[in-house]
């Protein structure tokens, strides 16, 4: 009989799902970073980012993240600006969202930033402060 060559399939590369994070140091923005919101994904690796400077770009996913680190709508990550391109922005680093309060408690976050909240949250909430959504009929005076 012949002798198995091989060491398993996909399942033993990707590993087993301890789940357990090990504690990493807060990744604090330098000069050429901003803190950003990820807004909604594009596909392709890029994605709709909300920097806290107020300026909405283009996110683009470094390879050494990419299919490793998994960023989706309402993520905060720390971005590293392009000198040549400002409305394109590479993403370096994402936080989890203990790490997005911790950065929120020290005072890099603003107060208006939404830790743990989707695009479609986002979307809703600013659809809800706009009290003014009527046309201005009263049906008790008829």
């Amino acid at each position: 009989m012949p002798k198995p060559k091989g060491n398993g399939g996909k399942n033993r590369r990707r590993g087993k799902g301890d789940g357990e994070e090990s504690k990493r140091e807060l990744e604090f923005k330098e000069e050429g970073q901003e803190y950003a919101q990820v807004v909604r994904m594009l596909g392709n690796g890029r994605c709709e980012c909300f920097c806290f400077d107020g300026i909405t770009r283009l996110g683009h996913i470094r390879g050494k993240m990419r299919k490793k680190v998994w960023i989706t709508a309402g993520d905060i990550v720390l971005c590293g600006l392009r000198e040549f391109q400002d409305e394109k922005v590479d993403i370096i680093h994402k936080y989890t969202a203990d790490e997005a309060r911790n950065l929120k408690q020290y005072g890099e976050l603003p107060e208006t930033a939404n830790i743990n909240q989707t695009a479609v949250d986002m979307a809703l909430a600013g659809e809800g402060d706009e009290e003014g959504d009527d046309i201005g009929i009263d049906f008790d005076d008829l």
